[in-house]
C-alpha cells in the first residue's frame, strides 16, 4: 500500500504545479496576443491600400469601414466595429513597413531575399510580424490613440519593453505624464529605475490575461462574469425579481460590454422595457455611492442611446443598485431624459425605488446567511 506524502511534500508539488500552470496560460495570452497583432496589422495594411488604389476621400474611406464592418462582424463576430477597424487602420499607419523592417533587419526572411519594407510586408509570416510587435494589441492600442508625438510613443514602447509593463502600468504611466516628467528631470536614470517598479494594482493575473476583452473579441468567445460570488448572486436575484414584476421588463444581457476609447466597461444588466420602450441599464455597487457612479451610468446610457437604441424606441435609462453592509439604495439616472415630462412618466411606470431596495436588502442578507451557515458547517 503506497503512502500518502507529507504535507511539506505535498506543498512543494502543488507549489509547483500552480506556478506551471501560471507560466503557461500567460504564454497562451502572450502567442494568442502575438497573433492578434499581427493579424490586425494586416488588415489595417489592406484598409490602407484600398484607399490608397482608389485615392479614397474620407466618405469613400468610411464607406470602406462600414462595409466591412458589416461583412466581417456576420462571419466572425464580435471585434469588427467601425471604430475598431479605423484602430487597425491608425495601427498599421503608425508601424509601416518600414519600422518592422527596422525591428526584423536581424532576421534572414529567405535567402536572397532583399529586405525592402515593401516586399517585407507581403512574404513575412504572422509568427515573424507577432515578433516584430512583442506588447500585446491592447498596449498598442494605448500607445497610437493616447501619445501624442512619434517621441512619446517610441518611449512609452521601449519603457514597456524593458521593465515588462502590463497594459495597467502603461496607462497609469501615460496618465502620469511619465513621458514629460522624465524629459524635464534631472535624474533620468533614476526616474526611469523608479518608473519601472509596478505597483500591486498593475499586476494582472494569468485568468485576466487570459480573460482580456481583445482576446474573447478576436476569439469571438463570450465573456460574462462577476468579480465576486455575492455580486454574481445578487445579479442573477436581480434578474429573476425584475422578470417575477410582470410582463414590462424583458431580458437581453448581463455583463454587457462596451468599449470607449480605450477602456473597457461593463453593465450588469440590460433589459427593455415594453410600456416605456427603452432599454433599462442596471448597475450594482458593493459599496456606497459615490459622484463617479452616477457619471459613469450616464455615459452608460449615452453610449446605449448611441449604439443599442434602435429608432423607433424611447432613450434609455440607468439604474443603481448599491448593496450596502447597513442597507441598500436604489436610484434611477434620468437626467439624461430629453424633458421633465418624460422623467416623470418614466418614474410613474418603473419600479418603486424602495420595493427594489428591500427585495436588494433582503437578498443580501440571506446571501450572507447562507455563506457564514456554510463557514461554520466546514469549520465544524
Amino acid at each position: 500500500m503506497s503512502e500518502v506524502p507529507e504535507q511539506t511534500d505535498y506543498a512543494t508539488v502543488h507549489a509547483d504545479i500552480v506556478a506551471l500552470l501560471e507560466v503557461a496560460r500567460r504564454a497562451v495570452a502572450r502567442s494568442v496576443n502575438g497573433l492578434i497583432t499581427a493579424s490586425y496589422w494586416q488588415i489595417g495594411r489592406r484598409i490602407v491600400e484600398c484607399e490608397q488604389d482608389g485615392q479614397a476621400h474620407a466618405a469613400r474611406g468610411q464607406q470602406l469601414l462600414q462595409r466591412l464592418s458589416a461583412d466581417l462582424g456576420g462571419r466572425f463576430g464580435r471585434g469588427f466595429s467601425v471604430d475598431n477597424l479605423e484602430q487597425m487602420r491608425l495601427f498599421y499607419l503608425a508601424y509601416p513597413p518600414g519600422r518592422i523592417s527596422e525591428t526584423l533587419s536581424w532576421q534572414t526572411l529567405e535567402p536572397g531575399l532583399p529586405m525592402k519594407s515593401e516586399t517585407l510586408s507581403r512574404s513575412i509570416t504572422v509568427e515573424q510580424l507577432a515578433q516584430a510587435l512583442p506588447l500585446s494589441w491592447s498596449h498598442y492600442v494605448h500607445l497610437v490613440r493616447r501619445t501624442r508625438s512619434i517621441e512619446e510613443r517610441r518611449f512609452y514602447e521601449a519603457e514597456a519593453l524593458r521593465g515588462g509593463w502590463s497594459v495597467r502600468q502603461l496607462d497609469r504611466q501615460i496618465g502620469s505624464q511619465f513621458y514629460t516628467r522624465a524629459l524635464l528631470s534631472n535624474n533620468k536614470r533614476g526616474m526611469l529605475e523608479e518608473g519601472s517598479q509596478p505597483l500591486p494594482g498593475d499586476l494582472v493575473t494569468p485568468e485576466e490575461a487570459i480573460k482580456d476583452p481583445y482576446i474573447l473579441e478576436f476569439l469571438n468567445l463570450k465573456d460574462e462574469y462577476s468579480e465576486s460570488d455575492l455580486e454574481d448572486a445578487l445579479i442573477h436575484r436581480l434578474e429573476d425579481f425584475l422578470l417575477e414584476l410582470g410582463n414590462d421588463f424583458t431580458f437581453v444581457g448581463r455583463q454587457r460590454r462596451l468599449r470607449l476609447d480605450e477602456s473597457w466597461f461593463r453593465v450588469d444588466l440590460l433589459f427593455f422595457h415594453r410600456r416605456l420602450r427603452c432599454l433599462v441599464i442596471i448597475d450594482l455597487k458593493l459599496g456606497e455611492l459615490t459622484h463617479a457612479d452616477v457619471g459613469q451610468m450616464h455615459m452608460y446610457c449615452n453610449y446605449a442611446r448611441a449604439h443599442w437604441t434602435l429608432p423607433d424606441e424611447n432613450p434609455p435609462v440607468g439604474l443603481i443598485l448599491c448593496a450596502r453592509a447597513k442597507s441598500a439604495l436604489a436610484r434611477y439616472a434620468l437626467d439624461g431624459l430629453p424633458n421633465k415630462i418624460m422623467a416623470a412618466q418614466y418614474q410613474t411606470v418603473l419600479p418603486d425605488v424602495r420595493l427594489l431596495e428591500a427585495e436588494l436588502e433582503r437578498t443580501r442578507r440571506e446571501l450572507e446567511t447562507r455563506r457564514i451557515t456554510r463557514s461554520g458547517d466546514v469549520e465544524g
